[in-house]
């Protein structure tokens, strides 16, 4: 890794040596929030700004796509021309870095790597950008606040100046070509180390850091917690859609008019849909919405952990103002902690009464 100073002045002419190989996406401001988008113009760029409303997921992983043709008549299969653009990916806060980071140790690291995915992600630079927390975010309780690899450049903003962390040659190729770098000095450092001290200090310190989620699942599977809060679950969705970790697929065969060809297309799915669960015969293993939001909340905070090592969850927020009914996994840290604490309370009481 590398550590190189650009001056603030410089970052428009790196953004348009990218846009000169590169298809670019980006934060831009959409009504009152942000999205990512493809740049037409650097000066679009936004840089400062708080979580976008929908993850860059769909770069990688789009709502929609066709994996293959068939012809029925010739019983013939035919490959899809998959139409990948090589794209840098800008401005990508370091819980999205992370998200994507879970993306690939599904899609690329697994037993069965998913060509789509990787054509995506092997075309793809990544540039990312220190943030500042929001009133939802709570990526310090999961592990997902830094964000150590998973990019090409990292960004810091040190006011006129950014601190530019090196990770790939094609990145850094660019970069030298397009700025005027230099090294850093004592006084760079220093900055640098005061701005990651705001941003540690901003953080929401009464949410939650609950230890062992895994025994506290088990423990709780069946408290009536679960009902009240599937109680509430409107069955939108909205929290998969915005989620940067949420995969789940379904996939359908859809015949042309004369049923001759057709094609099997990957659509998003959701888990806490009610038909996501439901097999021929009409049965459903997971019929009520208490089994649908506890089997979501597990999953994201520790069936994949259990796998992987890291949470699902990577406290991006989005899920916290996406749901009207304030399901979220907050809410689950709030519940295991004051079971904790009861727990301990009549620890202490029993002990005391020996």
């Amino acid at each position: 890794m590398l550590y190189r100073i650009i001056d603030a002045d410089d970052l428009p002419s790196l953004i348009r040596a990218f846009m000169e190989s590169y298809e670019l996406v980006a934060p831009v401001a959409q009504g009152q929030g942000y999205i990512f988008d493809v740049i037409e113009n650097p000066d679009d760029v936004v840089l400062d700004y708080p979580t976008t409303m929908a993850s860059p997921k769909k770069y990688f992983l789009p709502p929609e796509e066709t994996l293959f043709k068939f012809d029925v008549a010739e019983n013939d299969v035919s490959e899809y021309e998959l139409d990948v653009k090589p794209r840098v990916l800008f401005g990508v806060h370091p819980c999205d870095l992370n998200a994507i980071e879970r993306l690939d140790a599904v899609f690329l690291d697994s037993r069965y790597s998913d060509p789509y995915y990787r054509a995506r992600r092997e075309a793809t630079l990544i540039v990312g950008v220190g943030c500042m927390p929001t009133s939802s975010c709570f990526c310090h309780r999961v592990d997902a606040d830094e964000a150590p690899r998973g990019y090409d450049l990292f960004l810091q903003d040190l006011g006129d100046r950014y601190w530019v962390s090196i990770s790939s040659v094609a990145a850094a190729e660019i970069l030298e070509e397009s700025t005027h770098l230099r090294e850093a000095t004592d006084d760079d450092r220093a900055a640098f180390a005061a701005a990651n001290h705001r941003r540690a200090a901003a953080f929401d310190e009464s949410i939650p850091n609950v230890q062992d989620i895994a025994m506290l699942m088990d423990t709780y599977h069946r408290d009536p917690f679960w009902a009240e809060l599937g109680s509430r679950c409107l069955n939108c969705t909205a929290c998969a859609a915005v989620c940067p970790t949420c995969m789940c697929f379904d996939i359908k065969d859809i015949l042309s008019p004369d049923a001759k060809t057709g094609e099997r297309v990957r659509t998003w799915d959701c888990c806490t849909s009610p038909e996501f669960a439901q097999v021929a015969g009409g049965h459903n293993f997971r019929a009520d919405e208490r089994g649908r939001v506890r089997h979501r909340m597990y999953h994201k905070l520790n069936g994949f952990k259990m796998k992987h090592g890291t949470m699902l969850c990577v406290g991006c927020g989005r899920c916290v103002r996406a749901c009207k009914t304030n399901i979220n996994p907050i809410e689950v840290f709030k519940f295991f902690a004051e079971k904790t604490r009861s727990s301990a309370v009549t620890t202490k009481e029993a002990n005391d009464a020996e």
